[in-house]
């Protein structure tokens, strides 16, 4: 008989064994020979197997063959070598040396070449062995190979080797390589161990994988193993943790069709995971049907009912249950005790928990440091620290505290700022043994990040003792995105460096910290570069980071790599999900796509995407950045039809847009109707009424609206300051600006540039120079450097007023300092020196306006003209004029057009 697998072709003769042909192309993959080969191979006495067991193996021999396979590359030199060892090795030692190996490609590279030297197929043995050894070294590359060859020899791996293998890959963490062995065996139509099965499924059901679970169960009923109740619960297990009920109810329905009685084991798991998944009645059904079954409720059950009555907040019935099960018990159950005490502590009945601790004293039962712990970590999640703080010293009486009470407290202590006292607590821990501890570590530099510690945090890590605390990738993404959060870019990559020089292999959520970081510095290059630098590194971005990514592109402007962004999204096979949407309309509608952007959210209402109030906020943002309101207004409207509670960052978007294109009116109307739906607005929607009320001369509304701001309890922020001034000084009303000045100054509100050239332009309007220019020293104290606008009004009115020697003077050294002066400056400038006989001073500045592209003004070219006439400067006069025709003639060609 004829069998075929790809480069061999085995001929089949079931009385003297088997004979096969080796391929070129496989004999020369192996490092074999190059020709054809034909050889007519016994197997090496099949019908002695069980003899070979008993030929002595020299211990030598075999230590020779390993080390040859060992020193390099396979290749002739190693066949020749291996020769000049053993020309013809006996099975037992190929068996030996196969299992001395570690790599997988040596040991194929050995088995092909014992196979050609001995022109014998190896046993089953053998080929066990082999398997083993792919085990050991955790690669699978030829496993598929290995098992086919052993499909068509009739012979599949043992019993031993399926358990040994699967065991191997468990004890790795590798769950999806002992599945795809289990799977690869069944494609040959082996029969894997019934202890196999079983070990994999609870390993998978403990990794998350229930269809795996599942697949595995349905095979084992399909080759003819009898599943039992305990495979039935784990199945139920993996499934009920997901929340996938209606599996778990065909599981059970099955189970009962089989015939099987669920034991109290599957009752206990079906009340937890239920429970868990909030199905609270469906828990008391499966514990009220204990009893109806004739089993007795253990003191798991009660305790799972207890807990997940606990979490429900039905405490009347979890008190009831409790005290059903405590009846008449000598010895409590020290579990349902510490359960019952965190139900206490999470509904905030901390006085019903002291009582529980009691009591379980006075039943001769001193409370473990589970319950404390339950307790304190209540009061830090309800801000009690310092009553935490008081237990935790008291607890010691009875039970010593333990690495998640200190970790608990510290925490908290660093949650509420007081990070003396977690100082004093890590020093406690180390007189205790606990500290340092990586967990304790990450709690203090995640907490110091958080506020703005820096120095502090990369203090404590740099204090670390390698050999006694070992930094975990958890540390080093904590100070990574704590460093990068506060502007030290360069420091939170060095970070990243050394963290890869630590051997730790830096996951999606680091990279995504180190894209958003430079880019929020303005660094959208070496942003880009850790993104080409993470798909170097083998590490795959999950949809968070390319909505984030996405999110950062488009706000740094570039919009066809946004575009972009988002087909990967799909290409990467995801599914985009609403932030994804989000971002894309927001980013398309800040540059201007209006009409691809209402495509989008119709094609995303056509899909099925329901959107929440933070999907809704990035979009009508978006339409109201890019000046389409009235859709931010319809979008508003429909959040409120389907009852999507709009936010004060919604109603903030709207009015702030309503407000820069002057429908003011509109924008009170939701002011108000916001503050009737109890909404808190915050300074920056009273800043946008201010502004928009200011900028159109209804600065008395504008007023009422800051008062109505501090009355409320808000401190009115920079922006409402400058809006409300550059009403004030447009309107020319500049005394009253200087008030409300001096206002925000009591009030500890900084003034920044824009304060000072609002003032500077205001004062310069009404030709109250000097105190402009008092103003222009101040503002140069606070050390703050004076922008182009603010020069150009300061110099442009000190010109006009005639003021040149000042004007000239501070036009120069704005020059000399780099500024970048406009056309209306250097217009002022030219006529102010005319006007003041510095002819020739006029001229210069007219020659440099002109070479730098500037628009001369008639009048300006008129009044210079005159005034170098009166100088008798006739070359540069003659200049002059001829410009002057020049424009003229191009005016009249113009308005002849």
């Amino acid at each position: 008989m004829l069998c075929r697998i790809p480069g061999i072709i085995f001929r089949l003769n079931y009385k003297h064994g088997l004979s096969y042909v080796i391929h070129s192309k496989y004999s020369s993959m192996h490092g074999g020979h190059s020709e054809q080969e034909q050889r007519n191979i016994t197997s090496p006495g099949w019908e002695r197997r069980g003899s070979l067991r008993n030929v002595p193996v020299p211990n030598q021999a075999v230590e020779d063959v390993c080390r040859i396979l060992e020193s390099g590359v396979w290749g002739p030199s190693i066949e020749t070598a291996l020769s000049g060892v053993s020309e013809k090795p006996q099975q037992d030692q190929i068996i030996a040396v196969l299992k001395k190996l570690k790599d997988v490609d040596t040991a194929i590279n050995y088995f092909r070449w014992t196979e050609r030297s001995t022109n014998q197929v190896h046993c089953p043995e053998a080929y066990n062995s082999l398997l083993m050894t792919m085990a050991r070294s955790r690669q699978f590359h030829s496993l598929e190979e290995i098992l086919e060859e052993m499909s068509h020899a009739g012979f599949g791996p043992s019993n031993n080797t399926c358990i040994e293998f699967v065991l191997f890959c468990l004890k790795s963490h590798m769950v999806d390589a002992a599945f795809h062995f289990i799977q690869t065996m069944r494609k040959f139509k082996f029969r894997p161990a019934f202890s196999a099965y079983t070990t994999l499924i609870g390993s998978l059901s403990v990794a998350n994988k229930p269809d795996h679970v599942l697949t595995l169960f349905q095979q084992m009923q399909e080759i003819g193993y009898d599943v039992n109740v305990h495979l039935f619960t784990t199945a139920i297990r993996a499934f009920a943790r997901e929340g996938r009920i209606n599996v778990v109810l065909s599981l059970l329905g099955e189970m009962r069709n089989i015939g099987f009685v669920a034991d109290i084991v599957l009752y206990n798991v079906c009340i937890d995971c239920f429970g868990k998944l909030g199905k609270i009645d469906m828990a008391w059904k499966f514990f009220h049907e204990v009893k109806a079954q004739g089993l007795t409720p253990d003191d798991v059950t009660y305790t799972s009912m207890i807990g997940v009555l606990c979490k429900a907040n039905r405490l009347d019935e979890a008190e009831e249950l409790f005290s059903l099960m405590d009846e008449g018990r000598e010895v409590p159950c020290a579990y349902a005790y510490n359960t019952m005490i965190m139900g206490y502590g999470s509904a905030g009945m901390f006085e019903k928990a002291y009582m529980l601790l009691e009591r379980q004293k006075e039943k001769g039962s001193i409370p473990n440091v589970i319950a404390y712990n339950c307790i304190i970590t209540c009061l830090c999640k309800k801000g009690k620290v310092d009553e935490a703080l008081k237990l935790f010293h008291d607890m010691k009486k009875d039970a010593a505290p333990n690495l998640v009470t200190y970790n608990v407290l510290i925490d908290a202590l660093c949650s509420a700022g007081n990070f003396d006292a977690a100082f004093e607590l890590q020093d406690a821990m180390k007189d205790a043994g606990f500290f340092p501890h990586v967990m304790t570590v990450n709690i203090m530099i995640n907490r110091l990040c958080k506020s703005h510690k820096l120095d502090e945090a990369c203090s404590i890590f740099e204090g670390l003792d390698h050999k006694i605390c070992t930094p975990d990738s958890v540390t080093f993404c904590s100070l990574i995105d704590g460093l990068g959060c506060s502007g030290r870019v360069d420091d939170a990559y060095r970070l990243y460096e050394k963290m890869l020089d630590s051997g730790h292999v830096p996951d999606a959520i680091v990279f995504t910290s180190l894209i958003r970081n430079f880019f929020n510095v303005g660094r959208p290059a070496d942003g880009h570069k850790v993104y080409k630098e993470m798909l170097r590194s083998g590490c795959s971005p999950d949809l968070t980071l390319l909505n984030i990514y996405m999110d950062c592109v488009f706000k740094a402007g570039e919009t066809d790599k946004g575009r972009a962004l988002f087909e990967e999204i799909k290409t990467r096979g995801f599914v985009p999900n609403v932030r994804s949407y989000s971002i894309l309309i927001n980013g398309l509608a800040k540059a201007g796509f209006a009409r691809e952007t209402y495509q989008l959210c119709y094609s995303m209402k056509e899909k099925g995407y329901i959107l929440d109030a933070h999907a809704y906020n990035i979009i009508i943002d978006g339409f109201c950045k890019c000046g389409k309101v009235n859709k931010a207004y319809q979008l508003l409207e429909e959040m409120k039809a389907k009852g999507v509670v709009p936010t004060v960052y919604t109603y903030g978007a709207v009015i702030d847009g309503l407000s820069k294109i002057d429908r003011l009116d509109e924008a009170y109307m939701l002011f108000e109707e916001a503050k009737s739906i109890g909404i808190t607005l915050n300074v920056t929607v009273y800043s946008s009424l201010i502004d928009g009320f200011g900028k159109v001369g209804r600065i008395d509304e504008a007023y009422l609206i800051m008062e109505e701001m501090m009355q409320s309890g808000l401190t009115p922020n920079v922006y409402s300051w400058n809006s409300l001034l550059n009403a004030l000084t447009k309107a020319e009303e500049i005394n009253e600006a200087l008030v409300c000045f001096q206002s925000m100054k009591d009030l500890k509100c900084t003034p920044d540039v824009f304060t000072y050239s609002i003032l500077i332009d205001g004062l310069c309007r009404v030709r109250k120079f000097n105190k402009a220019f008092v103003l222009l020293q101040d503002m140069k104290k606070q050390g703050l450097e004076p922008s182009a606008v603010t020069y150009t009004t300061m110099i442009c009115g000190l010109a006009k007023a005639g003021n040149v020697t000042e004007a000239h003077s501070l036009f120069k050294k704005f020059k000399e300092k780099g500024g970048k002066l406009d056309s209306a400056c250097y217009n002022a400038m030219i006529e102010s020196l005319s006007i003041a006989n510095r002819a020739l001073d006029a001229y210069l500045l007219f020659e440099e306006a002109r070479q730098k592209g500037f628009d001369i003004h008639s009048k300006t070219c008129v009044v210079l003209l005159d005034a170098l006439h009166q100088a008798e400067c006739l070359e540069q006069a003659g200049i002059v004029g001829a410009i002057l025709k020049e424009t003229a003639k191009a005016k009249h060609a113009s308005r002849s057009f």
